[in-house]
């Protein structure tokens, strides 16, 4: 695309070969023609803005949206983290303890936790359990268990909290390049409304999915199963029956759908690291080892576990100079149906 700078001086050249005399250097004329080529490039920029927006290969944000709805698929907004919040008495009340709806908890960085429904500590009873989400969409919501225990006021009676198990679903926004993605594969394999692409479309368009595999006839004729996952791997049931429910309104007549969560395969991974010169040796260790814990996401549902990618993510890793990745010791498959999750991770210090 031309610069304003260009187009000026190519106007200044027209208008000296037309009437035979040069605009002089500050002159009425020559600022006439810098205000025309300053307009000329504001239309020149805009025009290729709107080209770069009529195609979704180029298009972003609230454009990209646009192509999507054309083709059925809308952007993911974030979701909130989902869980259980456990409030406990120091000792046995002789009535019920209350726990209103909306009490908050955190964890020691901060992210805040608050109930869903209204709870209550039974008589005679130490604790009760009561459903809870994150307040903040996102990932940062996905905490593991035994890590919420700070209460931001507490109910009356009430003397500690705790997560029992993990929160999990909260995912981030949609970007433009995984949205991008989705639509371009509708072009790639064309949804019909009853086939493998529509079903997945359709799953992946609900919020806190990540991906999805449609399986069917997997029960027999008129059947049709979809797996599943979300950012942290393995979908809760508040999640699963959100899925279930928008396909049910949408499924093939006669058709016995339902919607799984997913098998999981554990990976064990070993290696061993050399940090460059300059980098601290431990800090390096660290960070390839939670580049490695971030990989084993709700992606890789039926995908393989290659060795040549869990090498390149440690490579990527600043400050590794080398590595030597012995477990696993070959490429890891997984079936449609199935989720490489993490085993046990161990990375070590060459040498």
């Amino acid at each position: 695309m031309k610069t304003m700078e260009t187009i000026y001086q190519e106007m200044k050249a027209l208008y000296a070969d037309v009437t035979g005399v040069a605009p002089a250097d500050g002159g009425d004329i020559e600022l006439r023609l810098y205000t025309a080529a300053a307009q000329l490039y504001s239309l020149w920029e805009q025009s290729e803005f709107v080209l770069r927006q009529s195609l979704p290969q180029t298009a972003v944000g609230q454009y990209l949206e646009y192509h999507g709805a054309v083709r059925g698929v809308t952007r993911r907004a974030a979701a909130h983290a989902v869980g259980t919040l456990r409030f406990s008495l120091e000792q046995a009340a002789g009535r019920d303890t209350a726990i209103p709806v909306g009490t908050t908890c955190t964890d020691a960085v901060g992210a805040a936790f608050e109930t869903t429904q209204a709870g209550s500590i039974p008589a005679g009873a130490l604790f009760c359990d009561v459903p809870a989400r994150a307040v903040q969409p996102g990932s940062g919501g996905n905490v593991p268990a035994e890590r919420v225990t700070y209460m931001v006021l507490a109910p009356a009676g009430v003397f500690s909290c705790t997560n029992p198990a993990a929160f999990t679903d909260g995912s981030d926004g949609e970007s433009d390049e995984s949205l991008r993605g989705r639509v371009l594969e509708t072009y790639r394999r064309l949804p019909n409304g009853a086939n493998i692409a529509y079903y997945e479309t359709q799953a992946l368009n609900v919020d806190g999915v990540t991906a999805a595999s449609v399986m069917p006839k997997h029960r027999g004729v008129g059947t049709v199963d979809v797996v599943i996952a979300s950012e942290t791997g393995v979908p809760s049931q508040t999640l699963i029956a959100a899925v279930q429910a928008k396909l049910e309104q949408q499924r093939e007549i006669c058709v016995d759908l339902k919607v799984l969560a997913p098998q999981t395969k554990a990976v064990n991974v070993t290696v061993s690291v050399t940090a460059a010169e300059g980098f601290d040796a431990d800090a390096v260790m660290q960070a390839v080892s939670q580049a490695l814990t971030a990989y084993f996401s709700g992606a890789l549902l039926g995908q393989p576990v290659l060795r040549a990618k869990l090498g390149s993510i440690i490579y990527g890793v600043k400050g590794v100079e080398n590595y030597a990745l012995t477990v696993p010791s070959a490429d890891v498959t997984a079936a449609a149906d199935t989720l490489p999750v993490l085993g046990s991770l161990r990375v070590t210090k060459a040498g």
